[in-house]
């Protein structure tokens, strides 16, 4: 067995010259391409040492019976706590405020209170999470104990999910949240997700949290 601490997270002829004449493929960022399998014929399985596999071309591998596996259950729960941390963040402006403390100016400031940024209070308002699978239901846990409605849009309803959120479809999800978190995998019903259109549906202000892909996104890009 062969160990590369780091390979190219982009395509690249070296992916394939590491993997030579190796049967079995461990990776995590590394881009397994069709380019790759064609270098590499004697690839007999490949296992992504993650929840997502969007690296691999799962079709290519399908298509010549090569098994692509994945950590599903991987990092569910600290996904969740770091989704409501950002989340926190952008609610009540913790690290800004404690600098802000540090620095003295709450002791200048001539009222009890003190703050630079509204604070935003959760209890009572919808979140909605677009993917309700191990870490979209820990999400919603999280938020339902803080109070607010939890709605969530994902292509295979369970009772699982039902106990965590209301289904509902994605323009009732675009149109009635107030905080918007995306834990779906990058696929091609899922990329772009997010543009020109959806935000159309969206109330003036939502908030969005994405811990998933950046290409679930479209953002514009300077000419």
């Amino acid at each position: 067995m062969r160990v590369y601490d780091r390979t190219s997270y982009e395509e690249s002829d070296a992916i394939a010259e590491r993997i030579g004449d190796a049967e079995i493929v461990i990776t995590n960022k590394t881009p397994i391409s069709k380019k790759t399998l064609d270098a590499c014929p004697k690839i007999r399985a490949i296992a992504v040492l993650a929840t997502g596999y969007n690296v691999v071309d799962c079709a290519e591998a399908k298509r010549r019976g090569i098994p692509v596996m994945n950590v599903p259950a991987y990092g569910t729960q600290v996904v969740a706590q770091y989704a409501v941390s950002l989340l926190l963040e952008i609610c009540s402006h913790a690290a800004h405020h404690d600098q802000a403390v540090k620095e003295g100016r709450w002791e200048k400031c001539p009222d009890f209170c003190f703050w630079d940024d509204p604070m935003i209070e959760l209890a009572g308002k919808t979140a909605g999470i677009i993917g309700l699978g191990r870490i979209g239901r820990t999400t919603a846990g999280i938020l339902s104990a803080m109070g607010m409605k939890v709605i969530a849009c994902s292509p295979h309803e369970t009772e699982e999910g039902r106990k965590a959120a209301a289904y509902v479809d994605p323009d009732t999800l675009f149109a009635e949240s107030d905080v918007i978190f995306l834990h779906c995998p990058l696929n091609p019903q899922t990329q772009g997700i997010i543009n020109k259109d959806t935000i159309a549906k969206m109330k003036d202000g939502v908030i969005l949290i994405n811990n998933s892909r950046g290409q679930l996104v479209v953002e514009p890009h300077p000419e």
